[in-house]
């Protein structure tokens, strides 16, 4: 597995990153254990996780249960050294009573009851996420989810003393809108603090469809705003949407497809495929491959693999080569 820098930091990350999401709820520890292993294995070395992931799989949990797996996983292996550890902060949730209903997640009552990024409630988020992974610092530390209730200059302040207390070696934003991310970089340099250096939004092959609103998935200002700021990496998440590019019968009313519908997406699949089948691999790998290929911006794609099986599909990516032709195919596709 190649490596690439994140940002101008001089640190060299995996171009696939693991998101370790739903390690230890969803996928049973000893699959998850052998993922990692797998992972570390094959050169891998970026690992992906947060301190509220994954409450809403257990109905009375605030999360904690990925990090705390990576945590023993780290002790057992004694890799510490050996991987890129990011994890976030802010998007625990405040109140559970709040936000379950019938036995299900209210996620519009979650996203109003979220702990928020205030400073003392980053400082005992890190000390939390330090206590379960087993370390005394992660490498890359994240605002989860962009909390506009709070002085920015409160929550920078607050970062920047996690690092100089070296909690944390660099910083990140997550669903966070592009004027936002530009008012963050102004603050930390006319006040000296440890600007992100990455940036982790939801990105794929589709483009969200025009007219929406959305704070968490990549549009063209954004892009645009990441060529011209090479000190910020992108970290794409949900790279496949769900695997819904190698299952035509999957997309047909998948919410992962709501964001996406239209004309451009149809042109843009029509196009996957055609590649896909000359290349002879899934549209699912390829996509992956499309994401690594991309030089400006640099992009790092997260997968999070619920099995085994799905682990080793994506990274069968690696191993996927295309032409120029067939680059500027996909590249060109769509309106």
């Amino acid at each position: 597995m190649k490596t690439v820098q994140l940002g101008r930091t001089g640190e060299q990350v995996s171009q696939l990153a693991l998101g370790c999401m739903i390690m230890g709820t969803v996928t049973p520890e000893d699959e998850a254990v052998t993922m990692l292993d797998r992972y570390v294995e094959a050169g891998g070395n970026f690992l992906d996780t947060a301190d509220c992931y994954c409450w809403w799989e257990n109905q009375g949990s605030h999360g904690g249960e990925s990090e705390e797996l990576i945590g023993r996983w780290l002790a057992r292996s004694g890799r510490r050294e050996e991987v890129f550890l990011a994890t976030k902060g802010s998007a625990v949730v405040r109140d559970l009573d709040a936000v379950w209903a019938d036995g299900r997640p209210d996620w519009g009552a979650a996203y109003r009851n979220f702990v928020g990024a205030g400073a003392k409630t980053l400082r005992d988020a890190i000390d939390g996420s330090l206590r379960r992974l087993g370390t005394d610092h992660v490498d890359l530390y994240y605002v989860h989810v962009d909390d506009r209730a709070t002085p920015l200059e409160e929550t920078l302040e607050a970062l920047a003393g996690i690092v100089q207390a070296g909690k944390a070696r660099h910083i990140g934003w997550s669903n966070v809108r592009t004027w936002r991310l530009e008012r963050i970089r102004q603050l930390c340099a006319q006040h000296g603090w440890p600007a992100p250096v990455a940036l982790q939004q939801q990105h794929s092959y589709l483009r969200r469809r025009a007219g929406l609103r959305h704070v968490s998935i990549v549009d063209d200002e954004q892009l645009d705003y990441l060529e011209t700021h090479d000190d910020l990496t992108l970290v794409a998440y949900s790279p496949i949407l769900k695997g819904i590019y190698d299952d035509p019968a999957k997309r047909k009313g998948h919410g992962a497809m709501g964001a996406y519908e239209g004309p451009d997406a149809e042109a843009r699949l029509a196009a996957l495929a055609e590649v896909a089948a000359e290349a002879g691999v899934a549209p699912n790998a390829l996509v992956l491959a499309w994401l690594m290929h991309q030089a400006s911006p640099a992009i790092v794609p997260l997968i999070g693999p619920r099995t085994l099986q799905q682990y080793e599909a994506a990274l069968s990516a690696l191993d996927v080569k295309l032409t120029g032709e067939q680059l500027s195919r996909l590249d060109t596709a769509g309106a």
